[in-house]
C-alpha cells in the first residue's frame, strides 16, 4: 500500500513538473491562441527571436504599410522589449517595451527612442515608430507583447532585451532601467530566416582612436612643431616630418577602417564620410607638396610655404571638427567629447605659450 502511495506522488509531481515546464514553452510549431490581442493572430509568421531566452517572434504584413507583431516571452517579472535599428546595434534604435508587474498586476507597452547608455538618454514616446495599436497580456506564465507598426517595411535588424526582475517603468517618467540580457538579429521578412548580428565594437573603436589620433592630434602637434621650434635646425624638421608621417598614415588606417565599418553596418554617414575622404584627400596633397618642396633660395618658395600652411590648417580645422562629429554619431557621450576636447585645450594652451615666446623674441 505504502509503495502504491508513492508510485502515485511521484507520478503526479512528474506531471506538475511538466506542466509547469510546458507553461513557459511557446513554439512555432504551436498555434497561438491569445485572448486579448487587438488583431488577429492567426496568419502570422513565426520565427524563434532569442532561443536561450526563449523569445518566439510572430509577425506579418497586414496591408501595404501596416505591420503586426507578437512577441513571446517567459513570464519573468521584468520588462521585455523589442527594438527596430538601423545598423544592429542598440543604441540610436527605436523600441517597443513591455511590462506586467508581478508585485500589482499594473501593465503597459510604450514606445522608445534608445539615445544613449545611461537613463535620461532613454527617451519615452520617442524614437521614429509609429504605432497603430499595442496591448501585453500574460498567459500559462508567458508575456505576449502585441503591436502594429505603420510602415512600408520595418528594418530588418531586430534587437531584443530582458529587464531587472521587479524592476518596471512607472508613472509620471516611465524611466526604462538597464536590460539584464540583449541579443541582436536580422530577420528576412519574406523567408522567416534570421541571424545573429555581431556589432564590430572593435573596428569602430579602431576607427575613432586611428583617426582621432593620427588626424586629430598628431598633425597638430606636427603644426606645433614647425612653427615654434625652428631654431633647433635640423632636428625641427626631421620631428616635423615624422610626426606628420605617422598621423599620415594613422588617418589613412582610420579612414580604411571607417570605409570598412560603414560597408558592415549599411548605414548613412555621408557627411562623415565626405569630410574624412576630404581630409584624406588634403593629406596625400600634403606628401606630394613635401617630396615636391622647391629650394628655399627658389622664388616659389613662398607661394609653396603659404600653400603648405592653408592647407595643413584647414586640415586640422576639419579633422578636429569631424572627430567631435563622428563622437556624436558613435553616440558617445559627454565622456570622449571632454576626452578630446581637453587634448585640444592643452594643445591650445601650449600653443598660446609659445606663439607669446615667440613674439616676445621678435
Amino acid at each position: 500500500m505504502m509503495a502504491s502511495s508513492v508510485i502515485f506522488i511521484f507520478f503526479f509531481t512528474i506531471c506538475g513538473l511538466a506542466a509547469f515546464v510546458n507553461s513557459q514553452v511557446d513554439s512555432c510549431g504551436s498555434n497561438l491562441n491569445i485572448n486579448g490581442l487587438p488583431f488577429d493572430s492567426a496568419s502570422l509568421h513565426c520565427v524563434n527571436a532569442w532561443s536561450s531566452q526563449n523569445f518566439i517572434l510572430r509577425y506579418a504584413q497586414t496591408s501595404s504599410n501596416l505591420w503586426s507583431f507578437v512577441l513571446s516571452a517567459p513570464d519573468a517579472n521584468s520588462y521585455i522589449a523589442i527594438g527596430f535599428s538601423s545598423n544592429g546595434l542598440m543604441i540610436g534604435s527605436s523600441a517597443v517595451v513591455g511590462w506586467i508587474s508581478a508585485t500589482d498586476g499594473s501593465s503597459g507597452v510604450k514606445k522608445y527612442f534608445l539615445g544613449g547608455q545611461s537613463s535620461k538618454e532613454v527617451v519615452p514616446d520617442g524614437g521614429n515608430l509609429v504605432v497603430n495599436t499595442s496591448a501585453i497580456v500574460t498567459q500559462s506564465s508567458r508575456l505576449y507583447l502585441a503591436f502594429q507598426l505603420n510602415a512600408d517595411q520595418p528594418s530588418r535588424r531586430i534587437v531584443y532585451a530582458l529587464g531587472q526582475t521587479g524592476l518596471m517603468p512607472s508613472s509620471p517618467s516611465f524611466s526604462l532601467t538597464q536590460h539584464t540580457s540583449t541579443a541582436s538579429t536580422a530577420l528576412n521578412y519574406v523567408t522567416g530566416q534570421t541571424s545573429s548580428v555581431s556589432p564590430p565594437l572593435k573596428l569602430r573603436k579602431s576607427h575613432g582612436a586611428l583617426s582621432m589620433l593620427g588626424w586629430g592630434i598628431l598633425t597638430i602637434i606636427g603644426a606645433i612643431v614647425a612653427r615654434y621650434f625652428r631654431e633647433w635646425d635640423p632636428a625641427w624638421f626631421y620631428v616635423h616630418a615624422c610626426t606628420q608621417s605617422l598621423g599620415f598614415l594613422l588617418g589613412v588606417a582610420g579612414v580604411i577602417c571607417g570605409l570598412v565599418l560603414e560597408n558592415r553596418l549599411g548605414v548613412d554617414v555621408s557627411t562623415h564620410k565626405g569630410l574624412g575622404i576630404f581630409i584624406l584627400v588634403l593629406g596625400c596633397l600634403q606628401v606630394m607638396a613635401f617630396l615636391a618642396r622647391p629650394d628655399k633660395s627658389s622664388k616659389v618658395r613662398k607661394y609653396w610655404n603659404w600653400y603648405h600652411h592653408s592647407a595643413g590648417g584647414i586640415l586640422i580645422v576639419l579633422a578636429a571638427a569631424n572627430v567631435f562629429y563622428g563622437i556624436h554619431l558613435a553616440r558617445k557621450g559627454r565622456e570622449w567629447n571632454a576626452g578630446y576636447g581637453v587634448v585640444l585645450a592643452i594643445l591650445f594652451v601650449i600653443a598660446v605659450l609659445l606663439e607669446v615666446r615667440l613674439w616676445v623674441r621678435k
